[in-house]
């Protein structure tokens, strides 16, 4: 059968996608689909048609991941990965862990096709959520694989098999424990924000804008947590974020933010000194109408390119 580079191409987004539930960061995303295609196109010649070539590439692209996966250790993030500080001993606590360590946002234009119907965007924009790409984590390389191809791709079990060069009874086995372990929530069709946490989103906006400490504050529920990836450090806690805002996090104020798609959440880019320093992707994550999370991923150099950020906002 005769396929071509550009019919390979057109597959890139949802094979992005794939590899970063799988892998937990954007960049390693990237470079799994990269190898994908070049893995498909040395083997071209043994692609017979029996499945899709979407099918083909998928198998193909879970198979890189996986032999990825065998080399590192799974990404967190900061909550996940250590007890709650307080902000009174910021001298000793201020650790970081390099980007590897550490769970990634991803741009919803790179893993999420246009052409795809409502139902199926707001599934996969579920599935790239940080909580879920997070729990994911927890689940080894394999029932990982198996859950995703189950549960988000929609494959039967003996399409996964077949995929995994294992048997029907060994994926059961895995999906079962996968579930057991993830609790895994049901990805529902209804993912957009309600007209409230509309509101609640732009009102952060003009808070942070202003750096209006109380309001930003009236906006979060009693435990949210703030986390600023590398740093290990994370607080829980309307006094304790508030304190941080008005203390560590002065630097903060007068900086411009511009909304951006991250992981199917509210995020915006942070730039700092009224725009001329970029700082931080800053991912919402919420709870009714209020704010349960806020992620500030300091790894500019690497995150504001790939969601096509110019280094200065005037």
């Amino acid at each position: 059968m005769s396929v071509d580079v550009a019919q390979l191409e057109t597959h890139r987004t949802i094979l992005t996608g794939h590899c970063y539930r799988m892998l937990g960061s954007a960049v390693d995303a990237d470079d799994a689909v990269q190898e994908t295609m070049l893995r498909a196109w040395k083997s071209i010649e043994r692609f017979d048609g029996r499945s899709s070539l979407k099918t083909w590439l998928y198998r193909i692209a879970t198979n890189v991941c996986l032999d990825t996966l065998g080399d590192r250790g799974r990404r967190v993030r900061v909550i996940d990965d250590g007890p709650v500080r307080t902000i009174d001993r910021l001298d000793d606590e201020l650790a970081t862990q390099p980007r590897t360590h550490w769970l990634e946002p991803v741009p919803e234009s790179r893993v999420i096709p246009e052409h795809l119907d409502p139902g199926e965007r707001a599934v996969l924009r579920q599935s790239i959520r940080l909580a879920f790409v997070a729990a994911l984590q927890h689940l080894p390389p394999k029932q990982r694989a198996a859950l995703l191809l189950t549960e988000v791709l929609g494959w039967s079990v003996a399409e996964v098999a077949d995929s995994l060069d294992t048997s029907v009874a060994s994926i059961n086995s895995a999906l079962q424990r996968a579930r057991t372990t993830l609790a895994v929530q049901q990805l529902r069709d209804d993912d957009a924000l309600t007209g409230d946490q509309q509101r609640l989103v732009d009102e952060y906006f003009e808070a942070f804008e202003r750096y209006d400490i109380d309001a930003l504050a009236a906006m979060l529920t009693k435990e949210a947590t703030l986390s600023m990836p590398p740093f290990t450090m994370w607080l829980q806690g309307v006094d304790s974020i508030s304190a941080w805002l008005l203390g560590p996090g002065r630097p903060c104020r007068g900086s411009k933010l511009v909304r951006v798609d991250a992981s199917g959440q509210p995020a915006f880019a942070q730039y700092r000194d009224g725009g001329r320093t970029p700082w931080a992707l800053l991912v919402l994550e919420l709870e009714g109408a209020r704010i349960r999370s806020m992620t500030s991923f300091l790894d500019v150099q690497s995150l504001f390119p790939l969601f096509g950020l110019p280094p200065t906002w005037s």
